[in-house]
């Protein structure tokens, strides 16, 4: 009997060890900017992300998608992949799925991840850009003056930068609109 504990627990090992591979593998495919842009619906945001810096800039330095939209420590990622997990599912049954049907959605959603950008300190953005680290004598008169600005109101990257890598939606008009005698 003795034997059989070993190699069960020696088992358990090996299958552990293959499905945290497994797991891990799957995280990091997720997080490629070719996975999160698949859908159709991010199709738009892609176009947008490349005509910005953080896609393409002098010195090489790139931002893909998880970057911007997955937290690094473990926890806050597991909640932004299942709360990712909705686009998924809204794309799939046709909420988005169309650039029409993808505006219709987009202050929405864009709110959604401002909110949580806020509510985090814009902890995404920080890990490539922070107040510690720049050089305010190296900006322009006015960047200068509205970091050193931000740094007094505790103010965070979200705050300032919302059409930074993707157009800034247009807030929608919540005026019911004008019933037309063809619609009566």
């Amino acid at each position: 009997m003795p034997g059989r504990s070993k190699k069960g627990i020696f088992l358990l090992l090996i299958l552990g060890a293959v499905l945290m591979s497994l797991f891990n593998y799957g995280l990091q495919a997720t997080n490629t900017t070719e996975f999160c842009t698949s859908c159709h619906s991010m199709q738009t945001n892609l176009k947008e992300l490349k005509t910005t810096a953080h896609y393409s800039s002098a010195s090489g330095v790139h931002a893909g998608c998880a970057d911007c939209h997955v937290p690094k420590p473990f926890i806050p990622k597991m909640i932004a992949k299942v709360m990712a997990a909705k686009d998924v599912y809204h794309e799939i049954i046709g909420t988005i799925d169309t650039p029409e049907k993808y505006e219709k959605h987009r202050w929405e959603m864009a709110n959604r991840v401002w909110d949580k950008m806020k509510a985090t300190d814009s902890r995404e953005c920080r890990s490539c850009h922070s107040f510690d680290r720049m050089d305010l004598n190296e900006q322009s008169k006015s960047a200068k003056k509205r970091h050193e600005s931000a740094m007094k109101k505790g103010e965070t990257c979200i705050d300032c930068h919302k059409g930074i890598a993707h157009e800034e939606p247009d807030e929608p008009d919540n005026e019911p609109e004008e019933t037309t005698e063809k619609d009566a």
